[in-house]
């Protein structure tokens, strides 16, 4: 035989556990291992542990403030959240709105423009309205200031 098939021969004869009788045995109760005499707790260490397991009202009071506040924080960030959400809804609603408007604006523009007969409108202003075409030296030139509008002081001189 070979030495590993000794060893395992003898560890399956120590394992096998064989009960002879009518009764089983009482199984040996684990010993408490806080209790090893080998290993002796300082009295530092113990009064240490025995602080720990005790909360004082300082660090109670200290944690529910500090719950309370993430509470507070946490509802606030929702609402922040929920505002953002909201307004950025609104903004798409009025873009949209924008949208339909200038398509609305550029259609009636195109329709108007279309409509409109030019040699018409020259024919009422001439002989209608007594409209004439401008002489020479009746043109004044402004220099703009910047801006497109012209704001009459003063009167036109014929």
């Amino acid at each position: 035989m070979a030495v590993n098939e000794r060893e395992r021969r003898k560890t399956a004869y120590r394992n096998s556990i064989y009960v002879q009788g009518n009764t089983a045995r009482k199984i040996q109760a684990v010993p408490d291992t806080r209790q090893t005499p080998g290993r002796q707790i300082s009295t530092r260490t113990r009064k240490n542990r025995e602080r720990a397991r005790h909360m004082n009202i300082g660090s109670v009071l200290f944690m529910a403030a500090a719950m309370v506040a993430a509470g507070f924080i946490l509802t606030w960030y929702l609402t922040l959240q929920s505002d953002i959400t909201n307004s950025i809804k609104h903004i798409s609603r009025l873009e949209s709105e924008l949208n339909y408007l200038k398509l609305a604006n550029d259609e009636n523009y195109s329709r108007i423009t279309s409509d409109i007969n030019l040699e018409e409108v020259k024919r009422i202003a001439i002989q209608e309205l007594g409209m004439r075409y401008a002489e020479e030296g009746q043109i004044v030139i402004f220099d703009g200031e910047g801006s497109d509008y012209v704001r009459q002081t003063g009167d036109i001189p014929d």
